[in-house]
């Protein structure tokens, strides 16, 4: 059975893993608004030169474009199978969009949520560490390294906290993400259309469950 699976978690729940790991193992794409907005930079279409122009303005693009790019995005090739929405819904309002697409592709949704408590997410985002040297990614509470503060593949090189990774910066961003997500999820929910997966286990662990939710019924195009 052919789906379009929304993918729902606040940053640092793990949700891009495991869309990625979806992608890499079931062949299922995911087509994350992130990538989508990186691939206007560069685009020239009608659609394209429109995003770029209201970014340039410093206005958010509104939600009826957003979904137009979406529609474009999914109506390539890759698409014409089960496919993972990242990033898309992000409001009640672009869930409702959503459903026009669902129809005209004639799969249904189904909504799954990496669920994690705000304090797990804290201390995910507050301690992660990165070394500017090769990347590798550090974490002071969950994955620390041999000597604090410099990284184990390169012992001179001292690690870094992102600029928006502070305890006050991820407040905030949590916050938002709670505001805005609150209704999608009640949204979905009273559709009977969500699925909530304990996202304070390990990767693998949740992956899993992931599969077992999606795997099973899917066909890939």
């Amino acid at each position: 059975m052919l789906k379009i699976i929304v993918l729902i978690g606040a940053p640092g729940a793990g949700k891009g893993t495991q869309a990625r790991l979806l992608e890499s193992r079931l062949g299922i794409p995911q087509i994350s608004t992130g990538d989508m907005f990186r691939e206007m930079k560069d685009a020239d279409t009608p659609l394209a030169r429109e995003v770029r122009g209201i970014l340039a303005s410093g206005m958010l693009v509104p939600d009826e474009l957003t979904f137009e790019m979406v529609k474009a995005r999914t109506a390539r090739g890759d698409c014409k199978g089960t496919f993972v929405l990242d990033g898309f819904p992000r409001t009640a309002v672009q869930a409702r969009m959503l459903e026009s697409l669902s129809a005209q592709q004639g799969k249904p949704i189904e909504a799954i949520l990496v669920d994690v408590p705000a304090e797990i997410l804290e201390r995910r985002l507050t301690g992660r560490r990165s070394c500017p040297e090769c990347g590798e990614i550090y974490n002071i509470h969950f994955k620390a390294p041999e000597l604090a503060g410099f990284c184990d593949l390169h012992p001179e090189t001292e690690l870094f906290q992102r600029a928006d990774d502070t305890a006050e910066k991820v407040r905030v961003r949590l916050e938002t993400y709670e505001e805005n997500t609150k209704p999608l999820l009640e949204y979905y929910e009273g559709s009977g259309r969500l699925q909530r997966i304990d996202g304070t286990r390990e990767p693998e662990e949740i992956y899993k469950e992931m599969e077992s939710l999606v795997g099973s019924s899917v066909v890939v195009g």
